[in-house]
C-alpha cells in the first residue's frame, strides 16, 4: 500500500480538515469520559427507581451494583449512551468524511461481499489464535474480563442483552475510533503498517483496565487491531473490521455461556 494514497485534499470553510493525531485521540478519551458520566447516571436513575418501588428500606446503591442483573442493564445503558454520543460527535464534526471510502474517510461505504465473509471467517479464527499467544504468555494464569464476568452472573434474559450490546454496539463505535477517526489520521504521518500498528497497539492499551491490567493480554488484542485494520484498508470500508469485532465479541461471550452450562 502506497502512503500517497492518502494524500488529504485542501481544507476549506464548508470543508473541515480531516481529524490529526491530538483529535483522533481527544474523540477517544471523550467517548470513554461518556461512559464514566453515563455510567454514574444510569446507576443513580436505577437505583432512585429501585426505591421508588421498593421502598426506602431497599438496599443501598453500593450493594445494588452488586447484582449481575442490574449491573448488567448499567453496563448497556452505559455502553449505548456512550457509542451514541460518540457518534454524534464524529458525525457532526466531520460529516463528509463519514461515508468517504479511503482514509481520510471514515469507511461508511458498502464492501464487496468477499470481504464480509473473510471479516466472519477472521473474527472467528484470529480469537483462537490469540486465545494460544496469551495462554503462552500467562503461564496458565487466567485472564479476567469485567463484561464477561457480569455476564456469567447475570440471569438468561440480561446476558442475551448484554451479549448483543458487546457484539453490535461496541464494536461499531471502537471501529469508527480506532479504524475510522485514528487510522486515518495516523496515515497522515505514518506509512500504512506502522499506522496499522500504531492504532492497534492504542487499541490494546485502552482494554487493559477492562483486562485487570494484565499485560501478557495486549499481544492477543494488537494482533486482532492488526487484523482489524488491514481490513479496513484493504477492503476500503469500515464495515468489514464491525463484523470481525462482532464476530470476535460474539464468540467470547457464547464460549463463557458455554462454560458455564458445562460447570453447571
Amino acid at each position: 500500500m502506497d502512503a500517497l494514497r492518502y494524500t488529504l485534499p485542501p481544507a476549506s470553510a464548508d470543508r473541515p480538515p480531516p481529524p490529526g493525531i491530538g483529535g483522533a485521540l481527544g474523540l477517544i478519551a471523550l467517548y470513554f469520559v461518556l461512559q464514566v458520566a453515563v455510567g454514574f447516571a444510569a446507576a443513580l436513575l436505577l437505583g432512585f427507581g429501585y426505591r421508588l418501588m421498593h421502598g426506602t428500606a431497599a438496599v443501598g446503591l453500593g450493594a445494588l451494583m452488586t447484582r449481575p442483573d442490574i449491573s448488567s442493564v448499567v453496563v448497556i445503558l452505559t455502553l449505548s449512551g456512550a457509542a451514541l454520543a460518540t457518534l454524534w460527535a464524529a458525525r457532526a464534526r466531520w460529516p463528509r468524511l463519514w461515508s468517504q471510502a479511503a482514509p481520510p474517510g471514515f469507511g461508511f461505504a458498502v464492501p464487496a461481499a468477499a470481504y464480509c465473509i473473510a471479516a466472519v471467517a477472521l473474527g472467528m479464527v484470529v480469537p483462537l489464535i490469540g486465545a494460544k499467544l496469551t495462554e503462552l504468555l500467562a503461564h496458565g494464569h487466567a485472564v479476567p474480563q469485567d463484561v464477561k464476568q457480569l455476564g456469567g452472573g447475570a440471569s438468561a434474559g440480561y446476558r442475551i442483552a448484554l451479549t448483543l450490546a458487546v457484539a453490535s454496539i461496541g464494536p461499531l463505535v471502537e471501529e469508527l475510533l480506532f479504524r475510522g477517526v485514528l487510522l486515518s489520521a495516523l496515515l497522515r504521518r505514518l506509512r500504512p503498517v506502522w499506522a496499522m500498528l500504531a492504532s492497534a497497539t492504542m487499541f490494546a492499551l485502552v482494554h487493559l483496565p477492562d483486562l485487570h491490567w494484565l499485560w501478557y493480554a495486549l499481544p492477543n488484542l494488537a494482533l486482532l487491531g492488526v487484523v482489524l485494520a488491514w481490513l479496513r484498508l484493504r477492503s476500503g470500508s469500515l464495515w468489514p473490521a464491525v463484523i470481525a469485532h462482532a464476530s470476535n465479541n460474539l464468540l467470547a461471550m457464547l464460549a463463557l455461556f458455554a462454560s458455564l452450562h458445562h460447570a453447571g
